[in-house]
């Protein structure tokens, strides 16, 4: 599907904008949607011209499926199918950064195109207030990738979706800069067994511990073959620029994002605080990139929010 260029509006999330911005979900049209972990890029998920305009703006592989973003528990319950164990996550980081990869209700009414053919869907419950209130003025559920051209630095700020998608969409409401700022955390279950499919904005000891069993972590898959779920592409959420991992300090034309006592150009988090880096990270590398250099960055601690950041880290610097 081909997009004619549209205008774009950048609104103030008051109650009169949020209504306009669910009309244009009703309409089928796609909205900028702030989240707590990053921008969306939210379509009507019933509705298969509206997730097929999210494929198209976003330059998506088709095969690559998208999550659901519902207002609670009960909502997702209406199209997935929640296991004891997915139950006791809902309940325990929802709303919030998680999301949730369990079989698709029978009759629940969503495009085809939002689990890319699979008998599984991908189900959040977002915390952001404005997620909230456009999900109740809407009174449905939508798709919501992150609004960011297919593969590119994901989007925390109102900028970034406009620089990335402005005259694809046509609302994005500006909420400021993402909290959490790295997507979120993604579960799933293979033989009855919970598996880490993506580290996110919920660290994965704490997912462990609110199920009391270990959680097994999926591979990367390649660009061939099929994802089960958004943000497994090994190559992903990469700048123009080249990105070298681990660096102490710059070579060459490098700029140099700095972490902890490593300070370069700029910095994640100058006290070493992972919070900060999470929440940081995705307009850091924007900044960078910006500076048509080669960028670098500085090694980051792989435990808690740490191995969200190098996930994203690994998959940006990734031969593509």
């Amino acid at each position: 599907m081909t997009q004619t260029p549209i205008e774009t509006r950048l609104l103030s999330p008051d109650s009169e904008h949020i209504a306009y911005a669910a009309m244009m979900l009703a309409k089928g049209r796609l909205v900028g949607m702030p989240t707590e972990t990053v921008y969306g890029l939210a379509a009507d998920a019933r509705n298969p011209q509206a997730v097929a305009r999210i494929y198209a703006a976003k330059g998506r592989p088709s095969f690559n499926p998208l999550i659901v973003h519902a207002a609670d528990l009960e909502a997702a319950q209406r199209i997935g199918r929640f296991s004891p164990d997915a139950e006791r996550l809902a309940q325990a980081f929802w709303p919030g950064a998680l999301t949730l990869v369990v079989p698709l209700q029978d009759g629940a009414g969503i495009a085809r195109l939002v689990t890319a053919g699979l008998d599984t869907i991908a189900i959040r419950v977002p915390a952001h207030p404005v997620a909230q209130d456009l999900l109740h003025a809407f009174g449905g559920m939508v798709a919501a990738p992150s609004a960011n051209p297919s593969g590119r630095i994901s989007p925390t700020r109102p900028a970034h979706v406009m620089a990335g998608l402005g005259g694809r969409l046509s609302v994005v409401l500006d909420a400021g800069a993402c909290p959490v700022g790295v997507e979120s955390t993604i579960i799933g279950w293979q033989q009855g067994r919970p598996v880490l499919l993506r580290p996110g904005g919920i660290p994965a000891e704490a997912l462990a511990e609110a199920l009391g069993q270990p959680i097994a972590t999926a591979s990367p898959v390649t660009d061939a073959a099929q994802p089960l779920a958004p943000g497994m592409l090994a190559s992903h959420y990469a700048p123009r620029a080249p990105l070298r991992l681990n660096a102490i300090e710059a070579q060459g034309d490098e700029i140099l994002i700095g972490f902890g006592q490593v300070r370069g150009d700029f910095s994640l988090s100058e006290r070493g605080d992972l919070v900060q880096a999470a929440a940081n990270l995705f307009d850091a590398l924007h900044r960078a990139d910006a500076t048509g250099r080669p960028i670098a960055i500085a090694p980051i601690p792989d435990h808690g929010l740490g191995q969200a950041i190098n996930n994203r880290l690994e998959r940006a610097a990734a031969p593509r």
